[in-house]
Parts: C-alpha cells; structure tokens; sequence
C-alpha cells in the first residue's frame, strides 16, 4: 500500500520534486509519483485525490510555483495530513508560490515547507507517519542524530584547521 503520495503540478518541477522520492526511498516509504495541475487538469487532480484516499494514501506532499494552488485543492478533497512544496520559478523566485501555500483559508490546513524544500517534506510526511510505526520513529531518531554527528564531526574539523582552511576546502 502506498502510504505517500507526492503530486508535482508541472514536469518542469520534477527535477526539484526528485528530492522529495530519495528521501522517501532513504527511510524505505511505500510512494507513488504523479503529475497534475491545479489549474490545467482539475478533474484530474480531485480524482487522484480521492482515490488515493480510498487506497489508504496517509499523507500527501503537493508541490507548485506561480501561483501554487495545487495543495490547497488536494487539501480541499483529502481528510489527512497535506504537505505543500512551494516551488521557485517566474519573477518572485518563488516568493508568490510561498505565500498562495502558507495562505490556507480557515478549516483548510496545509502544512508548508520553504520554497523548493522538498526533503524537508518528506522528512514531515515520514515524521507524521512514524506517530503510529515504531520502526520509522526508531529510523528517523538515528537520521536526527546522524544530523548532529555530521555537525560534531564538522566542529572538530574547524578547530583542527582553522577558519580560513576550512572556508577554503568547503569551496573545492
């Protein structure tokens, strides 16, 4: 059963929405992928809607630029948890995207993540998932501290080098 569900509104956007399935390949979660527009193919994206719902689809992850509305009217047709991925493109560099996503009209919830951050997506979708799944919850709490190993590890190299080395071999 696929428990994700991820919606890119443009094949433009799929580059960026890659990120997002490496994530979810990384912690092992059961996805489809798809393309559909808010806009350009209503009917289509209420009918992916609905049926993923019907096929026990737990949370959705929607990402859109321009005037990204596509996670608000998956918001609008699914009960469960919405993720929306603003993405960046045209004049506001994603800034118009953001605030259509983060904007929900009341009794309408989107969660939002920043512009063009779909890991971070997909971390809150696997996070949201690991409330009821012991085995994600135990993979997600060695991924924070693998977090924070990397940043010891980073702190540790600082000091051993100094700044100016440092700044030096990260531009290599």
């Amino acid at each position: 059963m696929k428990k994700i569900l991820v919606i890119s509104a443009s094949d433009s956007d799929l580059p960026v929405m890659a990120d997002s399935i490496k994530v979810l390949e990384e912690f092992g979660i059961e996805y489809e992928m798809t393309l559909s527009s808010a806009h350009r193919s209503p009917e289509k994206t209420v009918k992916i809607v609905e049926e993923a719902y019907k096929e026990g689809v737990k949370v959705i992850i929607a990402g859109a630029g321009f005037a990204a509305h596509l996670a608000g009217v998956v918001a609008a047709h699914f009960p469960l948890p919405v993720i929306g991925v603003p993405l960046k493109g045209g004049a506001l560099s994603g800034l118009d995207a953001l605030y259509a996503t983060v904007q929900m009209p009341s009794g309408v919830p989107v969660a939002t993540v920043g512009v063009d951050n779909v890991r971070n997506a997909s971390l809150l979708a696997i996070q949201i998932l690991a409330v009821s799944d012991k085995r994600l919850e135990k993979k997600l709490i060695a991924y924070k501290k693998s977090l924070a190993d990397g940043v010891e590890k980073k702190a540790k190299k600082l000091k051993e080098i100094g700044l100016e080395k440092y700044i030096e071999q990260m531009h290599k």
